[in-house]
């Protein structure tokens, strides 16, 4: 069984649509609660999102095709629909997804919760089993054990605007407030962090990991007064060390091992300010690639993390 802070795990054989449920108005995602109108971004992304699914399925048969050794992932207790970016760069390297254990050369621990409790990977190399709770305040604890500085303030004690944001993983319910205020329950406080240019945009660094190492970057530029939103106006593709310097990228590195995360996409911010990165989230089970990259940087980004997993299934 796994415990977890959220709703209950579907059945690993339910249908996609069984993933969401139409209440009030708004589309709901069953496993996070998370509800969204439908209003015109959001259905642009919904059509983004059918034509990258178009392309990834022939692609994903051409893969498996070419391949001289066949490798499976189980994946426990949920098997990742193709929209997970991990399930999307296991099909772009033609890996499948076994139906039993037995057939696995690896076992990935995948649970779209906030807190759960993986169970043992018994024979297999197992995959993110260590990295249990991705809750804000957790994540900034490792920060800031791991960096040295704080990213979490008190909202008793301080002066000024702060961030506010749910505990919960993938909710986007960020908001800017001003302290000193009395904290809500269920929510955590965090210093806000300058990463707008001249025009009042916001700039985010999109790092997905394997083996605890970032693979790439996407730059995500948010809009104006909308930076905790989902949607991105532009978004770019970068090597790592075109971001990040060597120092930043070894703690970047300590932060995973510390989380326990061997795969997964962190959501660090870049303070014009102080010039310090800070990591604001860790996302064990992320969505991607990005829709707002283009076409050529998506294919780009799925070959680096295909490889990046394959190498990760047959390590060791």
């Amino acid at each position: 069984m796994v415990a977890h802070l959220d709703a209950p795990t579907p059945s690993r054989a339910a249908p996609w649509i069984s993933d969401f449920a139409w209440e009030n108005g708004r589309l709901r995602i069953r496993k996070t609660d998370i509800k969204l109108s439908l209003n015109g971004p959001v259905l642009a992304e919904i059509a983004a999102w059918a034509l990258w699914l178009a392309l990834l399925w022939p692609v994903a048969f051409l893969a498996r095709q070419g391949r001289r050794q066949p490798l499976a992932i189980w994946f426990a207790p949920e098997r990742p629909r193709p929209w997970y970016l991990v399930r999307a760069a296991a099909m772009w390297a033609g890996i499948d997804v076994a139906r039993r254990p037995e057939e696995a050369d690896a076992a990935f621990y995948f649970d779209d919760v906030t807190v759960g409790l993986p169970e043992s990977a018994g024979r297999l190399r197992g995959l993110n089993f260590g990295c249990a709770d991705v809750s804000k305040s957790h994540v900034a604890a490792v920060f800031e054990a791991v960096f040295g500085y704080p990213l979490s303030v008190d909202p008793m004690i301080t002066a000024g605007p702060i961030v506010e944001k749910s505990e919960k993983n993938g909710v986007h319910d960020g908001r800017i407030v001003e302290g000193p205020l009395a904290p809500r329950p269920g929510h955590v406080y965090q210093k806000l962090i300058d990463t707008a240019d001249r025009s009042g945009a916001c700039h985010d660094l999109r790092t997905p990991c394997a083996g605890g190492a970032p693979v790439l970057v996407w730059t995500k530029l948010k809009p104006a007064g909308r930076r905790f939103a989902i949607q991105n106006r532009r978004a770019t593709l970068h090597a790592p060390a075109e971001v990040f310097s060597p120092r930043e990228l070894a703690l970047i590195v300590a932060f995973n091992a510390r989380m326990g995360a061997d795969w997964g996409g962190l959501d660090i911010l870049r303070d014009r300010q102080d010039g310090r990165i800070y990591i604001v989230d860790v996302n064990k089970t992320d969505l991607g690639p990005l829709i707002a990259l283009s076409w050529i940087d998506k294919i780009r980004s799925m070959s680096r993390l295909a490889v990046a997993l394959e190498r990760l299934v047959c390590r060791g």
